[in-house]
């Protein structure tokens, strides 16, 4: 059945439509929480939240965008919550996340200790900076280099001009930037 078979059979009260849906987005949606929110628990939390909201707004999905990008939405705005209601609060590691960085590779014999040693660090480094990265600059940079978006659908989700996507992305990838000359001497 094609997705938006499905989605018009979800809209008609259809259970196992809904969760076939569920089904088919749960690991793309929890990977996009986990990414932005950066804790598995919140990410799963937000999740949940997500298939709900899509549970009882489902008949509100017009089709004007992809199905995706309207549950992205829905991710960025229950992250944004949660962001918003603990502010000061510190995050998981990307190491929790082996869908962001693929780490299959690690068993390959050309692959010395030395190597790993040094991914690890270079993944601390970057995730302590990306920790640093106001929300509103996160979720662009997420999205756009994480998820691989374009603006036009990046500006879709978090409800902003074109634009002002490619702003918010430049200062997020210049703040990277800065953070990681800092680390490596070269400021």
């Amino acid at each position: 059945m094609t997705e938006s078979e499905l989605i018009k059979k979800a809209q008609d009260g259809d259970a196992k439509a809904l969760t076939e849906l569920v089904k088919r987005y749960e690991q793309t949606i929890y990977n996009f929480s986990f990414k932005v929110c950066r804790d598995r628990e919140k990410a799963e939390h937000t999740m949940q939240e997500t298939f709900m909201s899509m549970v009882k707004s489902i008949k509100q999905f017009s089709g004007r965008s992809k199905f995706s990008t309207w549950l992205y939405t829905i991710v960025s705005n229950h992250c944004l919550m949660m962001a918003r209601a603990q502010k000061n609060k510190h995050y998981a590691s990307l190491d929790d996340d082996n869908s962001l960085i693929d780490e299959s590779n690690i068993a390959d014999w050309k692959v010395t200790p030395e190597k790993v040693t040094e991914n690890k660090e270079l993944r601390n480094i970057l995730d302590s900076a990306i920790d640093k990265l106001p929300y509103d600059y996160r979720i662009v940079f997420v999205l756009r280099d994480v998820e691989g978006l374009s603006t036009a659908e990046t500006g879709k989700i978090v409800g902003l001009t074109v634009p002002a996507v490619k702003s918010r992305l430049h200062r997020a990838r210049a703040f990277l930037r800065k953070e990681l000359d800092k680390t490596f001497g070269n400021e």
